[in-house]
């Protein structure tokens, strides 16, 4: 336990005791020496201005009649160094996206913790966390649109956006009703109701090139409020139409059985090891991608839809490799 958080539990004992509080006692409760309890009395009387009587013979308590609180906010070493960790892994995670905001925060944080542990190296901090987010998108777009969104959705405020959509590479300008952030595969995502097509939609935010803030209330319909557009699997919004019924090899089912693929999914482990897994899903797009990576370890045993699909994408596949065998063969010859 440091000074800083055995100056803390001083306050707390001291404030939650009526009677004295005897040396023997408080030594005990701090973990420290009567020495080490006098200068933690010192300080806590002298420097932040505590009321602390000393009742010689029986022990020490607050002065009832004057009313006394630490300020500011007081964590332990242990806590400062998490919290610089939360946010060093949100500055990992989204660069340029929380800096800004985030930045006054640290600057204070590290003073303090100094000052609790003066050997404190925030470079040695940084060094102790590695994150290695996978298939993530740079995010392109301006930060403060993603403080105006935050913003928005908690005040619940009409949001003017102008967005670029990948799959038609086309630019509109709409205005939208901001319903909740979605953070998915280290990409961060919008669910809003869409004025103008009077239609729940899902934005990508890095693809949002301008959003200002409407001084119009959001009118959100309640189908758009609740969670019915994470019922589907993925990224894709909107209600599940279909089940998937997933086999995975023996030798795949060891990682695959501590995954999770979807909140409502069931399981089952078969009898030769093989290792079924069901989930409902509403797009097959991305649900495509995820089975694909698993190869010949994986088989779609339904709907027959998603196996054909799955099926129609492998003999792409094949047609885009289909020289390499022989340009092998042929380089093994020569």
């Amino acid at each position: 336990m440091d000074g800083l958080e055995r100056t803390y539990k001083l306050h707390t004992l001291l404030s939650r005791h009526r009677q004295p509080l005897s040396q023997a006692r408080l030594c005990q409760e701090l973990d420290c020496s009567r020495a080490t309890l006098h200068r933690l009395i010192e300080r806590l009387r002298d420097f932040y201005g505590a009321p602390i009587l000393n009742r010689r013979g029986r022990g020490y308590l607050y002065d009832t009649r004057q009313s006394f609180e630490l300020p500011g906010l007081w964590f332990s070493a242990d806590e400062l160094q998490a919290i610089l960790a939360v946010q060093h892994i949100l500055d990992e995670l989204e660069p340029g996206i929380f800096a800004e905001h985030l930045a006054p925060l640290r600057e204070r944080l590290e003073s303090l913790l100094h000052k609790a542990a003066p050997g404190f190296d925030g470079e040695r901090l940084a060094h102790s966390l590695s994150l290695q987010p996978a298939f993530r998108r740079r995010y392109a777009g301006n930060p403060t649109h993603f403080a105006t969104l935050v913003a928005a959705c908690v005040e619940r405020q009409r949001v003017f956006i102008r967005y670029h959509g990948r799959g038609r590479n086309q630019t509109s300008e709409r205005e939208i009703s901001p319903c909740r952030l979605l953070h998915y595969r280290d990409n961060w995502y919008l669910d809003a109701w869409c004025h103008r097509e009077n239609a729940p939609r899902r934005f990508s935010i890095d693809r949002i090139q301008h959003a200002e803030r409407l001084d119009r209330p959001a009118d959100i319909p309640p189908e758009a409020r609740d969670d019915a557009g994470q019922a589907a699997y993925g990224i894709f919004a909107g209600p599940a139409r279909h089940t998937a019924i997933l086999r995975f090899s023996a030798e795949r089912a060891r990682w695959v059985a501590d995954e999770s693929w979807h909140p409502e999914q069931q399981n089952q482990w078969l009898p030769d090891g093989r290792y079924e897994l069901r989930f409902p899903y509403a797009d097959p797009r991305e649900l495509i991608g995820d089975i694909l990576r698993h190869g010949h370890h994986v088989e779609v045993i339904a709907p027959d839809s998603l196996r054909h699909e799955v099926t129609q994408e492998i003999s792409r596949m094949a047609r885009t490799y289909s020289g390499f065998e022989t340009n092998e063969a042929h380089t093994e010859t020569k």
